[in-house]
């Protein structure tokens, strides 16, 4: 007599984190709750998927940009990215939990004469990496109207030059914009690092997701 044995499938959790600091600090975050990856120490390896088929787990660095594009399409179940991330790309995502690390505050900065404009809407430009967040807190939060300048590289030169009256930028110690006459004039929101899940994943594979959420607020 022949008997079919069904054997359990278990699909791989698929983790997208953000580069540098962010993807280090979360690996020492999960090793505390027993998740590892020793692929991923390997500093030399040119590998770009790194998995633990233990637990059927697999990790991919990402641009922190590009880290909630990959899990709204689902091409990552799981991400973890700044909250001035999650904010600006505006992605179709869950955000489960912070982690409590990458803490920094978005604010609005200028030279000191600068702060009457933000109290009597005066037109002004704003110069920023964070377009979105600028027009967010501008238009909705403070119903200024304002002339937002996207900027790629040192915000602070904006200001400096004359660009424009004042800067959006993410700020963790402010010695930055200290060093160059400039301070911060209003917070828009504070900062740190975030859990994201797809949607999807949320439904379909929310035993092991919450099993996990459950772990890691133990050591937050």
């Amino acid at each position: 007599m022949n008997l079919t044995i069904g054997v359990f499938y278990m699909r791989y959790l698929t983790f997208a984190l953000g580069k540098g600091r962010l993807a280090n600090q979360t690996l020492e975050l999960f090793e505390k709750i027993g998740i590892t990856c020793e692929e991923m120490k390997d500093k030399n390896s040119r590998k770009l998927i790194f998995t633990n088929e233990e637990l059927k787990l697999r990790f991919f660095l990402a641009k922190g940009p590009d880290v909630p594009t990959y899990v709204e399409y689902g091409a990552a179940d799981i991400g973890v990215v700044g909250k001035d991330t999650i904010l600006e790309e505006g992605r179709k995502v869950h955000e489960v939990l912070d982690l409590g690390y990458g803490k920094c505050k978005m604010c609005v900065c200028g030279y000191k004469d600068a702060a009457p404009l933000l109290q009597h809407h005066e037109l002004i430009r704003v110069a920023t990496k964070y377009p979105n967040i600028a027009k967010d807190y501008f238009y909705n939060k403070k119903h200024q109207t304002v002339e937002i300048i996207k900027l790629n590289g040192s915000i602070e030169l904006a200001p400096i030059v004359g660009l424009s009256e004042v800067i959006v930028d993410i700020v963790e110690t402010g010695s930055t914009l200290r060093e160059n006459g400039l301070e911060v004039l209003e917070e828009v929101c504070p900062l740190s690092a975030r859990m994201i899940v797809n949607p999807v994943s949320m439904r379909m594979e929310s035993e092991r997701i919450k099993n996990l959420l459950m772990k890691l607020r133990t050591q937050i």
